[in-house]
C-alpha cells in the first residue's frame, strides 16, 4: 500500500484548559477520498484548519501533521506559505470570504497560479481561462474579467476551485463546499470535485454534515463527535454496519421520513394569501413572471426550486419588501406594499431570515433582541424589564431553549440555538402568516430535524399559515399542504402535495425529486455500499441513483 500523501497523528488541540481536538489521527492517499463527517462542532472544520496551518493565534497544538512525508507542525509561517496552495489547497464553504471582491476573476488566478520560468502575462492568463473551462464556467475568456460579485453561488465556488487548482496542490481540502447551494447546483459542483480529483490523482479530505454528498464523493470516512474520531472505515462498512451508535444516530437523523401531514382544514373561506398573476422586476429583467396562487389560512405552502429561481423574491413580495410590477397580491386582506398599513402588517406577518449571523443585532443580548419585538407588538409603548424578561422567558421555553439563555449574545449561540432565536422573535409579533426562508438548509440532520418538528408544534399550537421556502423537496414532503415548484421566476409545479410528491407532472419537479430523495432511498432502499461506485461513472448523484 502507498505511503499516505496526508498523514494526521494524535492531533490535539486546545483553548485555555478547553480541549476541542482530541487526538485525531487519519490518512488520505494519493487519488483516495476521506469523508469527514459529524454534526456542527464536531470539530471537522477545526481539523481541516490546523492541517493547513490556520488555527487562531489563542490555540495550542500538539501532535504530528505531515504531508509527502513533511513534518507540517514545525514549520515557521515562510514554510506553511509554501505548503498552503501549492502542497494542500482548500475550497471553503463560503466562496465570497476566500474571493477578493474587488479583483477580477483573472487576476485573482494568475496570481495564486504556480510560475514557471519563461511563462509571460499572456500565457498565464490563457492557462486560467483554462482553468475556468475546465471547471465548467460558460464563455471562460469573458469570465477572467467579471467580480465574484456578479456571479451565482454556483460560479462563486467553480471560481473557487479553479483558484485552488491553479497552484496545482496534491492534496485537496473541501469543507462544506456545497452546504448552501440548491440540489441541482450540489450535484454540479460534487461531479466537478470529483472529476478534477480523478483525473489530477489528488488526495481529498471531504468534509460535510451531508451524507449524500459524503455518499456520491467518499472512498472512506470518519465520524467525528466532540472532537473525537469515533470510527472511520470503507464507505459501505460504517454507513451500512456502523459499529458506534452515535453513527447510528446520525443514520437515523438523516434518513428519518415522518409521515406525512394530513391536510389541514381551512380555518377560514377568506384567503390567507393570495397572488393573481404577480410578475416583479428588477429594472429590465423579470425576475418573477405571472405567479398565481391561493392559501387559505392554517395551511401550509412549500415553495421550492433551484437558487435563482424566484424564490426569495416571491417571499419579498409578499413581506412588501419588493413591489410588484403587475398583478395583485394580498396577505391576511391587506396589501403589503400600502405605506400606511406597515406597522399593522409587521404584526400579522413576519419572516424566520436563513442567515441567523445576518439577521442578529451581534451587540444586542437574547432578552434585547426579543424585547424589541415585544415593544413593536405593544405598539410602541416602553415595556418594563420584568415584563420583558417575563415574556422572553415565555418565548425561549416555547422554542424550545433554556431562558438562563437570555443574558447571551448570538455568537455565543449554535447555528440551530441562533435560528431558534429568530423564530422566537418572529413569534413575538403574534403573527398569522410566518415566512420561513430556507431555514435549515445550512444544518446538519440533526439540528435540522428538531427546527422542522419546532415549526411543526408552533405552527398547530398558533394556527399559523406558514410559507416554507427551500430548494429540498425531500424536507418539505411532511411539511406541507401545498407545493409551488418555480424555475427561471416561472411557476413549472403548483398543487396539493400529495400530488406533487406522488406524481409530479413536470420533468424538473421529478428532478429535484429525485435529487432530494437519493440519500434516503440510498439508506433504506439502494444499499450504501453501491454508492461510491455508481458516482464513479462520472453520473450525477440524481442520475446515479436513477439508473
Amino acid at each position: 500500500m502507498p505511503e499516505p500523501l496526508l498523514s494526521v497523528r494524535e492531533l490535539c488541540v486546545s483553548f485555555g484548559a478547553r480541549r476541542v481536538l482530541d487526538h485525531v489521527s487519519l490518512d488520505v492517499r494519493a487519488g483516495e477520498v476521506l469523508g469527514l463527517i459529524g454534526e456542527s462542532g464536531s470539530g471537522k472544520s477545526m481539523t481541516a484548519l490546523a492541517i493547513i496551518g490556520l488555527l487562531p493565534a489563542t490555540a495550542q497544538a500538539t501532535g504530528s501533521v505531515r504531508h509527502a512525508g513533511t513534518e507540517l507542525m514545525r514549520l515557521d509561517e515562510r514554510g506553511w506559505c509554501e505548503i498552503r496552495g501549492r502542497g494542500i489547497g482548500m475550497v471553503f464553504q463560503d466562496p465570497m470570504t476566500s474571493l477578493n471582491p474587488v479583483m477580477t476573476l483573472g487576476a485573482q488566478i494568475v496570481e495564486t497560479m504556480k510560475r514557471r520560468d519563461g511563462e509571460s502575462g499572456s500565457y498565464r492568463r490563457r492557462r486560467a481561462a483554462a482553468l475556468l473551462e475546465e471547471v465548467g464556467l460558460p464563455e471562460p475568456e469573458r469570465m477572467l474579467g467579471r467580480r465574484p460579485f456578479e456571479l451565482s453561488g454556483g460560479q462563486q465556488q467553480r471560481a473557487m476551485i479553479a483558484m485552488m487548482l491553479a497552484a496545482e496542490p496534491k492534496v485537496l481540502i473541501a469543507d462544506e463546499p456545497t452546504t448552501a447551494l440548491d440540489v441541482t447546483t450540489q450535484a454540479q459542483v460534487l461531479r466537478l470535485l470529483l472529476d478534477v480529483q480523478r483525473r489530477r490523482g489528488m488526495a481529498m479530505l471531504f468534509i460535510s454534515h451531508d451524507l449524500d454528498a459524503v455518499l456520491a464523493m467518499a472512498d472512506r470516512v470518519a465520524v467525528m463527535r466532540g472532537g473525537r474520531l469515533l470510527e472511520q472505515g470503507p464507505v459501505g462498512t460504517v454507513l451500512d454496519t456502523p459499529a458506534h451508535d452515535y453513527t447510528r444516530q446520525l443514520l437515523d437523523a438523516y434518513a428519518r421520513l415522518p409521515a406525512r401531514r394530513t391536510p389541514a382544514a381551512p380555518a377560514s373561506t377568506s384567503p390567507a394569501i393570495a397572488l393573481e398573476d404577480v410578475s416583479v422586476n428588477y429594472g429590465a429583467a423579470t425576475v418573477l413572471r405571472g405567479v398565481s396562487l391561493t392559501l387559505a389560512p392554517g395551511r401550509t405552502l412549500g415553495v421550492a426550486g433551484e437558487s435563482g429561481s424566484g424564490k426569495t423574491t416571491l417571499a419579498r413580495a409578499m413581506l412588501g419588501l419588493v413591489r410588484p410590477s403587475r398583478g395583485r397580491l394580498r396577505v391576511c386582506g391587506q396589501d403589503p406594499h400600502a405605506p400606511t398599513s406597515r406597522a399593522q402588517f409587521a404584526r400579522l406577518c413576519q419572516y424566520v431570515f436563513q442567515d441567523t449571523s445576518g439577521s442578529l443585532n451581534p451587540r444586542r443580548t437574547l432578552e434585547q433582541t426579543l424585547g424589541e419585538a415585544l415593544e413593536m407588538r405593544a405598539a410602541g409603548a416602553r415595556e418594563t424589564a420584568a415584563h420583558v424578561r417575563e415574556h422572553g422567558a415565555h418565548l425561549m421555553t416555547q422554542v424550545g431553549l433554556d431562558p438562563a439563555l437570555l443574558m447571551r449574545y448570538p455568537h455565543q449561540l449554535s447555528g440551530g440555538q441562533r435560528q431558534r432565536i429568530v423564530i422566537a422573535r418572529a413569534l413575538a409579533m403574534q403573527p398569522q402568516v410566518l415566512i420561513c426562508d430556507e431555514p435549515v438548509s445550512a444544518l446538519d440532520a440533526t439540528v435540522r430535524n428538531q427546527v422542522l418538528d419546532l415549526l411543526v408544534r408552533l405552527r398547530d399550537e398558533h394556527a399559523l399559515t406558514l410559507v416554507f421556502i427551500g430548494h429540498d423537496l425531500a424536507v418539505m414532503e411532511s411539511l406541507v399542504d401545498e407545493v409551488l415548484v418555480l424555475r427561471r421566476g416561472e411557476v413549472e409545479e403548483y398543487g396539493a402535495s400529495q400530488a406533487v410528491f406522488d406524481a409530479p407532472r413536470s420533468a424538473y419537479a421529478r428532478e429535484l425529486l429525485d435529487a432530494a430523495r437519493l440519500g434516503r432511498r440510498r439508506h433504506g432502499v439502494a444499499g450504501m455500499t453501491e454508492v461510491p461506485e455508481a458516482a464513479r461513472t462520472g453520473t450525477t448523484c440524481a442520475a446515479a441513483l436513477a439508473a
